[in-house]
């Protein structure tokens, strides 16, 4: 057996600068992580200052250029611009540079679709792919543009061409509504959770910031966590009893990212949603990097066009086992922070006890003497809300503690 290496790609890095306060720099820093996630080399990279992206090209001329001598001295393979490219931006730069011409979303998509293990990933990452090509398939160039009259000028381009875009369109609408079943699945397991009155809390946070290495480190889940852009995509919950005994839904998202494609926004809706329906919201951040403020405002930015608003924040400060000098980070947008480590499990409990806090004042005080005829209510206030306290007296049991809402007047005797 004869095994083959495989090729590894050599890249330039292309972005345009076209505000001053654009920091693209930073942002050619993210598309190298991203490039090695993907498995290629980045040898290179050309920033060009302007005052608008290149309609045409993405570059100014003098840059296309500089890039040909780059791509010629660098021995690189390909080039990945920092911005989505236009279908006539990507044919151009090929027809010009004849090289190999990605950009930052297509990169994305190859990462997702290399990452993604269940069927809802794989369907969600294949429709976000087929959406992508759908406006960049290209015919045979210059044999389809120049076809004139006469016999023999309708070769198959146009025809192959248009089979493409039927089969793309057929399998979009067949993964669409196969994602309409898992949206309805997910809406079902949401009204069961509510129905149980069991507080669900959703962790977000920029890709890389330890969300999935929290959640294990609180509830065992084993699921993958690297110290990779987007390890996990695939949405997990897992329940957790709290210190007090009340019994709270955990749930990881896919982690969020400058310049996040529209097209995985879209096909992702569904699992980012579970921002939307939590009852809290856990924003793990990463102090040990650099753009840990871009980031934040990054995942805030994220949230807004998700229509996540309204909910409490608790920020966690994560991975303060890297640092040495500790430094002052603030959210001012969140309810409260805390400090953690989620890879040593420093500052855990607190983390628990900021989530209580947070949830108590969500919920209804309730202090009486049940007659221990109506034990059974102690339970409900036991599962669903926190028992600060239950005395049992030769009259009845004392119980002080919080419900939520819904289950008041059950538990009150306003309602039975």
């Amino acid at each position: 057996m004869i095994e083959n290496d495989q090729l590894c790609e050599r890249v330039i890095l292309v972005g345009v600068c076209a505000n001053e306060n654009d920091d693209t720099e930073k942002s050619l820093d993210e598309l190298k992580e991203l490039a090695e996630t993907a498995g290629a080399l980045t040898v290179g990279r050309i920033i060009q200052n302007r005052e608008m992206i290149h309609p045409g090209t993405y570059v100014g001329k003098g840059k296309m250029d500089e890039i040909k001598e780059m791509l010629w001295e660098l021995d690189a393979t390909g080039i990945i611009c920092d911005d989505e490219l236009s279908p006539a931006q990507l044919g151009n730069l090929q027809d010009i540079l004849d090289t190999k011409v990605m950009d930052r979303t297509l990169i994305i998509l190859d990462i997702f679709a290399a990452r993604a293990s269940t069927n809802e990933g794989k369907i969600q990452v294949e429709l976000a792919q087929l959406k992508y090509r759908q406006s960049r398939l290209i015919g045979l160039g210059q044999s389809m543009s120049r076809l004139g009259g006469g016999i023999g000028t309708r070769g198959p381009g146009e025809k192959k061409l248009e089979m493409d875009r039927r089969l793309i369109k057929g399998r979009i609408a067949q993964l669409s509504r196969e994602l309409k079943d898992v949206k309805r699945h997910r809406e079902v397991t949401r009204e069961q959770r509510s129905r149980n009155q069991i507080p669900v809390i959703a962790i977000v946070g920029y890709t890389n910031a330890g969300k999935s290495t929290l959640l294990n480190k609180l509830t065992g889940a084993e699921i993958l966590a690297e110290d990779k852009l987007f390890a996990t995509l695939d949405p997990t919950t897992r329940s957790l009893e709290l210190p007090s005994g009340q019994e709270i839904l955990l749930t990881d998202t896919v982690g969020f990212i400058r310049k996040l494609p529209h097209h995985l926004i879209e096909a992702f809706r569904s699992t980012l949603e579970e921002a939307k329906y939590a009852d809290l919201i856990l924003h793990v951040v990463d102090v040990a990097n650099e753009q840990v403020d871009e980031q934040m405002a990054i995942v805030y930015e994220t949230l807004m066009n998700l229509d996540v608003t309204d909910k409490p924040v608790i920020t966690a400060f994560n991975k303060q086992d890297k640092m040495g000098t500790v430094p002052v980070l603030r959210d001012f947008k969140a309810d409260a922070t805390v400090r953690i480590s989620a890879k040593s499990g420093e500052g855990l409990d607190d983390l628990q006890t900021v989530i209580e806090k947070i949830l108590r004042e969500q919920k209804i005080a309730i202090e009486r003497l049940y007659p221990y005829a109506e034990a059974g209510k102690i339970q409900l206030i036991r599962k669903y809300g926190e028992l600060l306290e239950e005395d049992y007296r030769e009259d009845g049991i004392f119980v002080r503690g919080y419900v939520p809402a819904a289950i008041y007047g059950k538990v009150s005797g306003i309602q039975e």
